[in-house]
């Protein structure tokens, strides 16, 4: 395995790059267009005219629609929703996309987003939720757990804890928090299922491309 002290990666590959300038102007017609829905005379809630369009509803609700699988992933609900994903984007993405190809990062982050997309359907369905769910959290998880097998022994500093850890340890420690999250249904309104979805499609076409010598990892 590689260790990515010994690699030295430009800040903003065009993928990325476009990848966050795309999530920032969808938030910001989400801000500019929301209100144009109203409030719900039966809730008193506002209606969220153009985030309820592109978020991604359970299948058995009656509203999903296949183009949500893609546009859920470009939809966030606030300032610090989209912030910690597209800071997840940056920091691993970069990595990947200069150590592959700006074609095959474009293609592994959308992959791992529909892959996260098809698990929270599939556990919804299972569960009876009718919860939508939005966000580039699942595509970014595939980013995460992708960097963690490719450089597992990197450093990683983490706020409070004043040692680095390494990026397996870290990675494994938001995976296992996901899936007791997940499984105890903790009511935070994450899509925890679609974390370790997006994680776990991410690690299985790295595999894939590591076997089929795609692309080999030292």
């Amino acid at each position: 395995m590689s260790d990515f002290r010994y690699y030295r990666p430009t800040n903003f590959p065009p993928i990325v790059r476009g990848l966050i300038i795309i999530n920032v102007l969808v938030f910001i017609a989400q801000v500019l267009l929301d209100p144009r829905g109203g409030i719900d005379p039966d809730t008193g809630q506002p209606i969220h005219w153009l985030t309820n369009k592109l978020a991604m509803y359970p299948i058995q609700s009656g509203q999903f629609e296949p183009y949500q699988i893609a546009t859920h992933m470009f939809a966030h609900g606030s300032v610090m929703h989209i912030l910690f994903n597209m800071f997840g984007l940056w920091m691993f993405g970069k990595i990947l996309e200069n150590y592959w190809d700006s074609k095959r990062f474009l293609l592994f982050y959308f992959i791992c987003g529909i892959g996260a997309a098809v698990v929270h359907l599939a556990i919804s369905y299972i569960t009876n939720s009718n919860a939508e769910v939005i966000g580039a959290s699942g595509a970014v998880m595939g980013i995460v757990a992708a960097f963690a097998y490719l450089f597992p022994n990197t450093p990683l500093y983490i706020y409070f804890i004043p040692i680095p850890v390494k990026a397996k340890w870290v990675v494994g420690a938001l995976l296992a928090y996901d899936l007791y999250s997940g499984l105890t249904n903790s009511g935070d309104n994450v899509a925890h299922f679609a974390h370790l979805g997006g994680a776990l499609t991410g690690f299985i076409l790295v595999l894939i491309w590591n076997k089929t010598g795609s692309k080999r990892f030292y």
